[in-house]
Formats: structure tokens, sequence, C-alpha cells
């Protein structure tokens, strides 16, 4: 199927290798029946449970309510139904949601972010300050899985989701310069949207439809859950 990536291969031959390694596993790409039991099927009902229940006229109708902790309850369950967190990611999360005044300080934060009028750029960074704001108790809450989780969720058209380990390595294989820092910030989500519109291209022919096939064929090159051959 595929071959150990070696240093003194082209960026091209790399390439043509994580697209062979991704066929081999998903014969007929994003439309493979294997493919959207594994990877995009948990994905794609979370973003329908989201848009079911927090679309944008639901969401501004329950802040107009003060319904903050129905809106933070909402979103966290919602995400507990995936394996995209960590445990104890999971736990900050919900440990930072779990007051009043965090409760609101996400929701408003979350709605502005994904529904927000604002460039994509500025609702970001608003976004990764409201989630550096939220409160800690054990573990840190500002991680790139949890600033970036429920914008993928909620309108994967238009987010991704980022898994530094996996990705890092996604982004050698595929020979591309991933702007990595550990801190959530602009720079780095940029260049993962750019790797990402990147294997867009490459992958026209399996048929993507959003940032949930991509985010897919990312993990797909980088999780040891999927050895390379």
């Amino acid at each position: 199927m595929v071959k150990s990536l070696r240093n003194n291969i082209s960026t091209e031959q790399r390439r043509k290798i994580c697209l062979k390694k991704f066929l081999f596993y998903f014969r007929k790409g994003y439309t493979d029946p294997k493919y959207i039991s594994w990877e995009r099927g948990y994905k794609e009902a979370a973003h329908k449970q989201f848009q079911e229940q927090l679309n944008k006229n639901s969401f501004q109708s329950l802040l107009e309510n003060r319904a903050y902790k129905t809106i933070a309850d909402v979103a966290v369950k919602i995400e507990s139904r995936t394996n995209l967190l960590f445990s104890f990611e999971k736990m900050a999360l919900r440990d930072a949601v779990k007051s009043v005044d965090g409760a609101e300080t996400f929701a408003r934060g979350l709605f502005e972010f994904i529904y927000g009028d604002k460039d994509l750029k500025d609702r970001f960074e608003d976004f990764v300050m409201i989630v550096e704001k939220l409160p800690r108790k054990q573990t840190r809450v500002l991680t790139w899985p949890v600033v970036t989780i429920f914008g993928f969720i909620g309108n994967p058209k238009e987010h991704i989701f980022l898994k530094p380990t996996v990705t890092k390595i996604a982004a050698n294989k595929y020979g591309y310069s991933f702007s990595y820092q550990s801190k959530p910030n602009w720079n780095t989500y940029q260049s993962l949207l750019g790797f990402a519109d990147l294997i867009k291209k490459d992958t026209r022919s399996y048929r993507p439809k959003d940032y949930i096939d991509l985010q897919s064929f990312i993990w797909v090159m980088g999780s040891e859950e999927y050895p390379d051959k």
C-alpha cells in the first residue's frame, strides 16, 4: 500500500504516497461506506445535532432568555458523544462551564464564534480569549482541541478541528510546512486551514464535502489507528 516515508523523497512523491494510503483504507474516497462508518458518520451526526438544537435562531433565543447553562450543557453533551477530545479535556470543559458565569462566558463567546458578523480571524482570536477566561479547576481549558471542537461541530463548512500531534505528523508526511505553536493563535489556525484546502484540491476526485472530510484525511495520515504499510 504505502512505503515508509524517507527524508530524501520529493514533496510530490510524499503527497502521492499519502493519497495512496487513504485509498488503501477507503477505496471509494470520502464516499466509501467504511469511511462514513469509521470517520465521517459520527462527526456529521454531531453537526446535525448541534444544528437541530443550537442553530442560529434557537441559540439566539436561548441567549435572549439568559439560558446560558442550557446552551453550555447542550454543547458539551453533543461533544461528549464523540471521541474527539481526550478525557482530561472533556473534564476541564465541564468544569469550566459548571458555574453560571462560566456558562455565560462560554455561551456568548461560542455564538459569536460560529454565527458572528466579524471576519474569521477576529472571531477566532476573540474565542481564544473567551476560552482563556473560563474557570480552571485542575487541567487547563485553553488547548487546541477545546478551542476548535465546537466551531467544527457547529459549522464544518468554515471551521476545522485541530489535534496537534496527529496534524504535525500528517503535515510532515504530506510535505506541508505547518506553522504550529502550542498556544492557540490565528497564524497556526490559518496554516491548518491552508493545509486542509491543499488536501481539498488534491483529493477533489474523492468528493470532499467540508472540513469533516479534510480533518478525517489528516487523521488517517497522522494517527496510529491507520499505520503505514
